[in-house]
This record gives structure tokens, sequence and C-alpha cells, in this order.
């Protein structure tokens, strides 16, 4: 499994301590940090954009995108076709969002999150699998196929 991971400036700190956290707790995913890489006042949708093309060429499996919200970012990856990003804030939503909808981006707002929440709802997401069956047909539906 490789997982990637970006932010804008509203995001940064939760990033740089995500990545902490997933090199400790997760090394075998190989994570990629996809930006940004300061604090500097910069454009949310070009970190999406980073992140969801990583995936949709396969050189990543997974991705987690980060902004003051996490609103802007799961707009803007909800955008392409094959994302589903899911924008999440405990951990029956992080969940499901796995189990019912088999997200492969994970949503995460800095400014509305606590840090430790954060870490559990990236773990709850990584260690749920998808349920398939009933779901199925409806991921086809997102994905247009």
């Amino acid at each position: 499994m490789r997982l990637c991971i970006g932010s804008d400036h509203g995001g940064f700190q939760f990033k740089t301590n995500i990545i902490l956290f997933l090199n400790q707790q997760y090394p075998k995913y190989g994570l990629k940090d996809m930006g940004t890489y300061t604090k500097e006042s910069c454009d949310y949708p070009d970190f999406a954009d980073a992140v969801v093309q990583d995936i949709l060429s396969k050189k990543s499996d997974l991705g987690i995108l980060i902004c003051g919200t996490g609103i802007g970012m799961s707009i803007r990856a909800n955008r392409y076709q094959g994302i589903r990003a899911a924008l999440v804030h405990d951990l029956f939503t992080a969940e499901n969002a796995k189990k019912h909808n088999n997200a492969n981006i994970l949503c995460l707002g800095e400014r509305v999150l606590p840090q430790d929440l954060a870490f559990s709802l990236i773990s709850t997401w990584l260690n749920t699998p998808f349920e398939g069956g009933r779901h199925e047909k409806r991921i086809e539906k997102l994905d247009g196929a």
C-alpha cells in the first residue's frame, strides 16, 4: 500500500505531525509528501491536484489532504472521476468512508479537529476494509462506470 499526503498552509502543521505519526505507526506505507513545504499562503487546489494525480496515475493507492477545514480540499479532489474524497470529523464517518464508500482520499481540517482525533481518524480509515457487496454498485456509479 502506498500513501501520499498534501496540504495547504492552513493544514501545514497537521501535515507535518501526521507525517511523523504515519512514519512511526505505518512505515510500510511508503508515505510521499506532495507539499506544501512551508507555512506561506498558497492555493489548496494545487496540492489537492498533486495528490489526486498521484492516485490516478497509480503511484499511490490512498491519499490524505489537509486544509483549514478540509472542505476546500474535498471539493477539489471530488471533481475528478475515480476519486472518492471523504471529509471526516469522527470515528463513525472515518470508518464508513472506507467501509461503505471505499474513499481513496481522507480529508481533514486542522482548524476544526484536535490532533489526537486526527490520528485516530487516520488509523480507523486505514484499518477499515471496504465492505463491498451492495456498496460495489454505488461505487461504480460514483466512478462513472
